[in-house]
């Protein structure tokens, strides 16, 4: 347990020495504040597409940022040649797996949580209305949300080489599944055989990231999600990323670590 805490903090130092967490975040920050500073003649529905552009921001900066953490932690490990003398520590291939995850995830935790916190105050500014509940659901959704496409990448660092490739990879599949994954079993309606079954197949197998997506709850202020709804979410964003981690595991153990 050691291992992994001390993993999990160096993960977190690292990334944050990176300038892109700060890039995105004052990109962000700039956007929103210009955006918020515009009163196009004086339409009060203006505030709902302002906050809808500022979180759709969010949601960009927050995937970039776990996606571009994660897909260079073992990639620079290898690269530094300081994976071999960790392993002989001993450290097993199971605790820097969930070490390097652990420090991914708490730290676009803690972004994402300045993130809304901003925007929180910015909105609250001009509606004075601080509906703390539909932050907190929305903000925890996004984590869980994070936790999956983390461990995505993370088993992706270990199949392909190169951490440009793998982000890329890894980015184009979660935006497709973000806009698509919802729906393919519409589509599978409409095919032939054996299509149709493949792409149930592919339906029920994906990580749907889509229902994380609760953005209406803060721009529309819409009912919250059903406190059973959420936690269930909570639970399977949990069981998948495990499921994404012990699959990382297992690539790990098999690949030689010489090159």
């Amino acid at each position: 347990m050691n291992a992994v805490l001390a993993l999990c903090g160096l993960a977190i130092v690292e990334m944050y020495r990176r300038k892109d967490v700060y890039v995105l975040f004052v990109l962000t920050a700039l956007i929103t504040l210009i955006m918020g500073s515009v009163n196009f003649f004086n339409d009060r529905n203006i505030t709902g597409y302002l906050k809808e552009l500022c979180l759709l921001l969010i949601w960009i900066a927050a995937l970039v940022i776990a996606i571009t953490a994660a897909a260079r932690q073992i990639p620079a490990e290898l690269e530094n040649r300081t994976l071999l003398p960790l392993l002989a520590k001993p450290v097993t291939r199971a605790q820097v797996i969930l070490g390097k995850f652990g420090g991914c995830w708490l730290a676009s935790g803690l972004a994402l949580l300045v993130f809304y916190i901003f925007f929180g105050i910015l909105s609250g500014s001009r509606e004075h209305r601080w509906p703390a509940l539909n932050y907190f659901q929305a903000l925890w959704l996004h984590w869980a949300m994070l936790a999956i496409v983390i461990a995505l990448v993370l088993l992706g660092s270990i199949v392909f080489t190169a951490p440009s490739s793998n982000g890329t990879i890894c980015l184009i599949v979660v935006v497709g599944i973000l806009l698509l994954g919802r729906h393919l079993n519409q589509v599978a309606l409409q095919e032939p055989e054996p299509l149709r079954t493949s792409l149930y197949a592919l339906y029920f197998s994906i990580p749907h990231l889509e229902w994380y997506d609760v953005r209406d709850l803060i721009i529309y202020d819409q009912n919250l999600v059903g406190w059973g709804a959420f936690v269930l979410a909570t639970l399977y964003a949990g069981v998948y990323a495990g499921f994404l981690l012990f699959a990382a595991w297992l690539v790990f153990r098999r690949k030689a670590l010489t090159s």
